[in-house]
C-alpha cells in the first residue's frame, strides 16, 4: 500500500489540536491553538463560535505548513479529514449562518431550574427511555430550552424556523463546507438529550418537552461517512474529503480499541469519561450509568455504557492555583509516595457537583479526616485516590448492571503519567490496566473513522496494532489490600454525604 496521511482535527475545551497520522498511528506533525471560555456568571460557561472556528484553521494552517516543510512533495498524500470535538457543546446560528449567540459550553450550569422543573413532572425515565441520558445540565437540551425562555432574540428565530441547533463538529463541517452541509454523526447526536438513541432519530415528543419543535436540526448518520469536502480556506490546493465525525470520548474508545465485550476506556482529564463495552445493554437507567452510542461505522451501531466523573484533572488544578499545595505537576507523585497510606485523610471533589455513579449536582467538596499531622502530601493523595476512588465507582456500577466483568481498562490522558495513581487503579480493579502509549488517542480514534470513510481500511480488523513497546501496562498486585480498605472508607463517606 502506498504511504497514506490523515488529518486529524480535535477540537477540545482548551484548545484545537490538528494532527497528521500516517496509516501506523505515528504522529508526523501535530500544532495546537488555544481556545478561551468566557464565564459571564460564575455558572455560566461560553466560547466565542467564530473562535472556536478560527482555531481550527489556524491549527490546520501550521500543521500543513510545516508538513510541507518536511515533506514538500506529499501533500497529496493527506487523503481524508477525521474530526474529534467536545460533545454536548452547542451553537445556535441564523439561515446567514450568523451565530445567535456564543456556543454554550458542556460545564455550563444555566439550565440547573428548567432540569428540576422536568424532574417535578416526572419525565426523567421517559427521556431515559429515549436518549440513554439522565436531565442533567451536562447535556445540550435543557440550555436550549433555557435561551427559548430567556432570550427573546433566540426565542423568535426557533419559533419561526431561523434557528439551527448544532454541537462543535456540525458548526465546523458547517462553516468548512461554506454552509453547504449540515451533518452531524451518531455519537454527538446522542448525547444533546432529544435523540432516540434506539430508532436512530431525532425525538419529536422530546422536542415539544423541550419547547423546540420548531429548531433546525442536522442530518445524522454514521461517524465514518462522506460529510463534505473542504480547501480549509485554501490551504489545500484541492477539497479534502472530510469522512470522519466522532465526539472527543467516543473517539478515544474507538481509537484504544475497545471493540469486544467487557473492554473500556478511561480518558483522564480535567474531567473522566469512562466507557465500557458491553453487550447486555437494556433500555432502562440502573446505577447512575448512562447510555450512549459508543461508535457507528457503515452499516453498525455500537452502544456502550457511560459513567462520567466531573472532578479529576480539575482537583489537582484546584490545589495548584487555588491552595498554592505545589508549583509544578511534576512534584505531584514524590509527595504522594512520601507517604505509606493515606493515614485517614480523603477529598471528595464534589466541586461542580458529582457525576456518575451519584449525580448529585448540589453537592460541594469536603475534606475528611484532617489533623494538625495533615500535610500538603495527604492533600496530594487524597485527590489522587479520589480518582482512582470515582473510576471503582463507575465499574463497579457497570460490572453490577451487565454482569460483564471487566477485561482490561485502557487508560488515557495527562494524568496517566503518574504510575503511583495508574497502580493504585490496578490495584483497585484487580483487572490489568495499560496505556497505549498514543498521547493523543482522541485524534487518533477520528483519524481511524475517517480512514474507514475514505476507505483506506475496509474495517477495524485491518488496523495496524501498536507497537508493543509504546504500550505500558500495570498489573494488579493482587496481594496488597490497602486499596480496598481505604476504598471501604470512601463508600462509607459518599453513604454519609447523601444526607
Amino acid at each position: 500500500m502506498l504511504k497514506s496521511y490523515i488529518l486529524s482535527i480535535d477540537q477540545g475545551t482548551s484548545g484545537t489540536k490538528a494532527v497528521i497520522f500516517d496509516e501506523f498511528g505515528v504522529v508526523v506533525i501535530k500544532t495546537t491553538e488555544p481556545l478561551t471560555s468566557n464565564y459571564p456568571t460564575p455558572s455560566f460557561v461560553e466560547q466565542d463560535p467564530q473562535e472556536i472556528y478560527q482555531s481550527v484553521i489556524k491549527a490546520v494552517k501550521s500543521c500543513i505548513r510545516q508538513f510541507n516543510e518536511q515533506f514538500s512533495s506529499e501533500e497529496n498524500k493527506i487523503v481524508s479529514c477525521g474530526i474529534s470535538n467536545q460533545r454536548e457543546t452547542f451553537v445556535l446560528w441564523d439561515e446567514k449562518g450568523i451565530p445567535l449567540h456564543n456556543a454554550v459550553v458542556w460545564q455550563c450550569k444555566r439550565s440547573t431550574e428548567v432540569c428540576g422543573r422536568l424532574k417535578e413532572n416526572n419525565l426523567e425515565s421517559t427521556i431515559n427511555a429515549s436518549t440513554g441520558l439522565t436531565i442533567d445540565p451536562y447535556f445540550s437540551a435543557t440550555k436550549v430550552t433555557w435561551f427559548y425562555e430567556n432570550n427573546e432574540k433566540i426565542k423568535h428565530a426557533i419559533d419561526t424556523g431561523n434557528a439551527f441547533f448544532g454541537t462543535v463538529d456540525t458548526w465546523i463541517l458547517f462553516k468548512l463546507t461554506g454552509g453547504k452541509s449540515y451533518k452531524t454523526d451518531y455519537t454527538n447526536a446522542s448525547r444533546t438529550l432529544f435523540y432516540n438513541i434506539y430508532n436512530l432519530e431525532w425525538d419529536e415528543s422530546l422536542l415539544k418537552v423541550f419547547k423546540i419543535e420548531n429548531i433546525n436540526l442536522p442530518e445524522v448518520t454514521f461517524s465514518s461517512d462522506h460529510f463534505g469536502d473542504s480547501t480549509f480556506e485554501g490551504i489545500f490546493n484541492k477539497p479534502l474529503p472530510i469522512t470522519g465525525m466522532i465526539g472527543d470520548s467516543q473517539a478515544a474508545f474507538f481509537g484504544e480499541g475497545c471493540f469486544t465485550n467487557g473492554m473500556a476506556k478511561a480518558t483522564l482529564g480535567t474531567g473522566s469519561s469512562i466507557l465500557y463495552n458491553s453487550e447486555n445493554i437494556s433500555k432502562e437507567i440502573s446505577n447512575g450509568m448512562l447510555t450512549t452510542i459508543g461508535w457507528s461505522i457503515d452499516g453498525q451501531v455500537n452502544y456502550a455504557l457511560e459513567g462520567v466523573i466531573v472532578s479529576c484533572g480539575s482537583t489537582l488544578e484546584w490545589l495548584k492555583n487555588q491552595l498554592g499545595i505545589f508549583t509544578s505537576h511534576d512534584q505531584i507523585e514524590t509527595m504522594a509516595t512520601s507517604l505509606n497510606s493515606n493515614e485517614g485523610v480523603y477529598l471528595i471533589p464534589s466541586f461542580s457537583g458529582m457525576g456518575a455513579p451519584y449525580w448529585q449536582k448540589d453537592w460541594k467538596a469536603s475534606i475528611h479526616g484532617i489533623t494538625f499531622g495533615t500535610t500538603k502530601a495527604h492533600l496530594v493523595r487524597a485527590a489522587l485516590e479520589s480518582i482512582a476512588f470515582q473510576v471503582k465507582d463507575v465499574i463497579q456500577h457497570i460490572e453490577t448492571k451487565t454482569k460483564t466483568p471487566l477485561k482490561e481498562l485502557k487508560v488515557n490522558g495527562g494524568i496517566t503519567e503518574n504510575e503511583f495513581l495508574m497502580q493504585f487503579i490496578a490495584n483497585l480493579l484487580k483487572t490489568p490496566i495499560s496505556n497505549m502509549g498514543i498521547t493523543d488517542v482522541s485524534a487518533w480514534g477520528a483519524a481511524l473513522i475517517s480512514g474507514l470513510g475514505i476507505g483506506l481500511w475496509n474495517s477495524t480488523v485491518d488496523f495496524s496494532k501498536p507497537r508493543s513497546e509504546m504500550i505500558k501496562t500495570y498489573f494488579p498486585n493482587v496481594s496488597s489490600t490497602e486499596e480496598h480498605e481505604s476504598y471501604a472508607h470512601w463508600l462509607e463517606l459518599m453513604e454519609n454525604k447523601k444526607y
